[in-house]
């Protein structure tokens, strides 16, 4: 009978849903991988020039960066081909999948530890992207960008969007300026809001896209034209918001708060503007929420041991490098307030 189960939830993915799950590991794999090679870049070029978190843009002459940018880009062209084929409640919380290997990776690269505790965060984002997974909505049957446009004119997601842009000019011109050094939500916060509407329009231009090659063509219509001018405009104030995160703060503290903030947002964004959860019953999506909750569990505890060390007398300790005390890296730690 259990087995049973299991092959009727299998069978419940559409074709669509699994081509979306594929992109989305691969794209988490590409980003993951990113994070560290930019953040190795960005110490290179920081020894040598204005570090990017104090307003340098050094690092765009640094080749280790734009190998890093080009690895996220190639994550990213995957991610936007998944949001094609699957609803943003299925492929955002796979993001989570990066948080691992970009873990892993800073502590094979970066020598940053990775405290058992760090282990089984990892272990929970594993059971808690399976959990989603398997219980995730189909996607919706969109047979026009215009269609997409009219979801977003919508007064409820016209008013989440007008809510978000007022957030991010309040946080950019009033206390970015202020906190930006020691407060690491100031930085996220804005990368994640416009995430959100990032992820929307990506949607939107996935779709018109998907529905071109098929054979009906989307260029035609100006939506989208205006969802593509959104993407760009979105995209290019994450990327300098996030480096100015990266270079300020430590990798496995911006990961995870980024991919809570983020995954939230574009969760709720989806929900409001798609209605992911409009043809799934109440057990379906306390599962989904449960299994968001799982995994926020795990980039917790990945956040909070991340730089741990268990000491002589079993107690966890703060773990600091050479490399880190060369750079002030533990200042800036200790000075760090969420």
């Amino acid at each position: 009978m259990a087995s049973q189960g299991w092959r009727d939830a299998y069978r419940g993915m559409s074709s669509d849903n699994i081509k979306g799950l594929i992109l989305a590991l691969s794209s988490s794999l590409f980003i993951g991988a990113s994070f560290i090679v930019k953040k190795k870049g960005l110490i290179k070029a920081g020894a040598s020039g204005t570090r990017a978190g104090v307003g340098g843009y050094s690092y765009l002459l640094e080749p280790l960066w734009w190998v890093g940018m080009i690895t996220m880009i190639v994550g990213e062209i995957a991610n936007f081909a998944a949001y094609a084929f699957a609803p943003a409640i299925l492929v955002t919380p796979l993001g989570a999948l990066s948080i691992i290997i970009s873990a892993v990776l800073a502590y094979i690269i970066l020598r940053e530890k990775l405290h058992i505790f760090g282990i089984l965060g990892c272990a929970l984002c594993v059971v808690g992207s399976t959990t989603i997974v398997l219980h995730a909505p189909q996607e919706r049957q969109i047979e026009s960008v215009t269609e997409v446009w009219d979801l977003a004119t919508e007064p409820a997601f016209v008013i989440y969007a007008v809510l978000v842009l007022m957030a991010v000019f309040i946080i950019v011109f009033l206390y970015i300026p202020l906190y930006g050094q020691t407060h690491i939500m100031c930085y996220i916060g804005v990368c994640s809001l416009v995430g959100s509407l990032s992820v929307m329009s990506v949607k939107a231009v996935g779709i018109a896209l998907k529905l071109t090659f098929s054979g009906i063509n989307q260029l035609i219509y100006p939506q989208t034209w205006v969802f593509t001018f959104i993407v760009l405009l979105c995209v290019i104030t994450q990327m300098n918001y996030l480096n100015k995160a990266l270079d300020t703060f430590n990798t496995a503290v911006v990961s995870p708060i980024y991919y809570t903030m983020f995954t939230s947002l574009t969760i709720l964004a989806s929900v409001i503007m798609f209605k992911d959860w409009s043809g799934q019953n109440p057990t379906q999506i306390v599962t989904e929420l449960c299994g968001f909750v799982t995994i926020l569990s795990g980039t917790f505890l990945l956040h909070k041991t991340k730089d741990m060390v268990d000491g002589p007398s079993g107690r966890l300790y703060k773990h600091i490098t050479e490399e880190d005390d060369q750079e002030g890296i533990p200042l800036r730690r200790q000075n760090l307030t969420v």
